[in-house]
């Protein structure tokens, strides 16, 4: 096996893994979806340039695998009971709970409007680095962004959501 390669996924695995279990919403998914994608940038690591992101070259894989799998299953969306626990900084269980209240939300959102906030806000690419691997408009990944965070702050935190609606609805910002 290329040396190179095992470094790279040493180096930059665990964070794929976590872009992959914020993208299908459970963790065995997850890892069959970064496994399968591995593989797909296996095959190809030869032909690579060395200027080349091989992590730009893995996310594209991921988002396709993991939109063609979608896709397989009849755009039926699958939802989870458990999804795992991350280690934050600061106090542990207040960051545990957030990271879970996002986590479940995130997980009842729409597949497109889920990856468009996952690469955008987890994965930190721009609207039109998003486009692209969704293989949409910029606007397109905008409106999903948007209902994303809509549902999302909604999900999250009711009471906030109403509060922003009265305000929004009497010019306040």
């Amino acid at each position: 096996m290329d040396a190179d390669f095992v470094e790279f996924v040493r180096r930059r695995g665990d964070h794929h893994l976590r872009t992959a279990v914020l993208l299908t919403g459970d963790w065995h998914a997850a890892e069959d979806l970064v496994q399968a994608s591995l593989g797909k940038l296996h095959r190809v690591w030869h032909r690579l340039d060395t200027g080349s992101d091989p992590d730009a070259y893995l996310r594209r894989i991921l988002v396709n695998t993991h939109r063609s799998w979608w896709r397989a299953r009849w755009r039926r969306e699958i939802p989870r009971a458990e999804l795992p626990d991350f280690p934050g900084q600061g106090d542990p269980g207040e960051t545990r709970a957030v990271a879970e209240d996002v986590r479940n939300a995130l997980a009842k959102l729409p597949a497109r409007q889920r990856t468009a906030l996952v690469l955008r806000f987890f994965a930190d690419l721009s609207e039109m680095e998003v486009a692209d691997l969704m293989g949409c408009s910029v606007g397109t990944v905008k409106s999903h962004t948007h209902r994303g965070l809509r549902a999302m702050r909604r999900l999250i935190s009711p009471d906030l959501a109403v509060n922003r609606t009265e305000e929004e609805g009497s010019g306040i910002r």
